[in-house]
């Protein structure tokens, strides 16, 4: 067996979901939503799967949806594309996975922030990159002109970068997007800037994409996910939106890895990514007073959560909290001994973790929500006196 993948651990997210199945726990871990989907999105997907939908699309993906990703980020982002430059995935770490494997090398250095979703790591050293690593700490999770100088080198050949951030839900700001692209370009640097987020914003905020930026649009490689956008993620639709170059090199990765993906599903995000923008303001909103709910729990409950700007996820500062314990023994204790499940950010480091913070998910319905942190207060009863 190839070793990269016999020495992996189980997925920190599949551990503590499986934990919460057996523990019966409210599970606050897996960053899957138990409301928000698009009603109608799924009826077009039912009314989709007859006839050719049940046959072999085209490889680089339907018409419709790449034409409808393109118009979705002219409208939405000022982004002027050519469908031409957009690939639909199964996904967006197939499409992360299949653009590693046609831009990177054996030898190649790739710049990542950690700390970083799971998949990363993997994908990246599968393709023979070295990974150099810029680590990020709370409360501000901030990128400095310093660590970016650390990290790319005479080798650096891609930058894969994470905006909003899982699992800190932070929204870097315009400075630091500069930062990052004034590194990048001086190093001829590939971006691959997983951006599937990119519609969780909460408050005044608003999301720049990275390609916007100038000297950019030619070397980022934009990730996105139609499972993010309709909180439907077990539909695994994704797409790459790339410089025409690029997009060459990562479509004939792409289809001699997963070749296609369902075509009613495809034709439904199409259909989806036209909705109004009513939709996304009050998708937006539904997520927010999920947010504002459990940060108020929370810290009833005596919790000290970090700030989100976006994403699903809220993080917890346990040593704030009161709570002696690092973050992996507290959560293997809270889902065994208190019946709550959430993930440990030092599960997202490959080196020099931080050890005091957890990640929630409050994609939940509100009933979801207070029997989580019901659980929490109990888990701080019982463990915050542990150390």
């Amino acid at each position: 067996m190839n070793p990269l993948f016999a020495e992996l651990p189980t997925s920190i997210f599949e551990a503590m979901s499986m934990a919460a199945r057996d523990k019966g726990a409210v599970n606050l871990g897996q960053g899957f939503p138990d409301f928000g989907w698009p009603e109608d999105v799924v009826a077009r997907a039912r009314e989709a799967l007859s006839g050719a939908a049940s046959q072999y699309p085209p490889m680089r993906g339907l018409p419709e949806l790449r034409h409808a990703v393109a118009a979705h980020y002219r409208h939405h982002q000022g982004l002027e594309l050519d469908p031409a430059q957009v690939i639909v995935t199964s996904g967006a770490t197939e499409a992360l996975a299949s653009s590693l494997l046609a831009l990177i090398e054996p030898g190649d250095e790739v710049v990542l922030f950690q700390p970083l979703y799971d998949a990363y790591l993997p994908l990246v050293l599968r393709a023979g990159g070295v990974p150099r690593l810029v680590r990020l700490a709370p409360p501000g999770w901030r990128i400095t002109r310093e660590a970016l100088a650390e990290a790319f080198g005479e080798r650096t050949r891609l930058v894969l970068f994470n905006n909003p951030h899982n699992p800190t839900a932070r929204l870097f700001g315009d400075d630091e997007l500069a930062l990052l692209a004034e590194a990048a370009i001086r190093a001829n640097a590939i971006v691959l800037a997983d951006e599937v987020w990119e519609h969780l914003v909460f408050g005044s905020a608003r999301f720049t994409p990275l390609a916007r930026l100038p000297g950019m649009a030619e070397r980022t490689v934009k990730v996105g996910s139609a499972g993010k956008i309709f909180s439907m993620t077990g539909w695994k639709v994704g797409w790459v939106v790339a410089p025409p170059a690029l997009a060459e090199a990562i479509a004939k990765a792409h289809q001699f890895v997963t070749f296609s993906t369902p075509p009613n599903l495809q034709s439904a995000a199409a259909y989806g990514l036209g909705k109004t923008d009513d939709y996304f303001a009050s998708m937006r909103a539904g997520f927010a007073a999920a947010r504002d709910s459990m940060r108020a729990a929370l810290e009833g409950a005596g919790y000290a959560a970090l700030d989100c700007e976006a994403t699903y996820f809220l993080c917890v500062d346990l040593a704030a909290s009161g709570i002696a314990l690092e973050d992996a023994e507290f959560c293997r204790r809270a889902v065994a001994e208190a019946g709550v499940a959430a993930i440990p950010v030092s599960a997202f480091y490959a080196e020099s973790p931080v050890t005091n913070v957890i990640r929630l998910c409050f994609a939940k319905k509100p009933e979801t929500v207070a029997a989580g942190v019901t659980a929490l207060a109990r888990a701080r009863a019982l463990l915050g006196g542990a150390g």
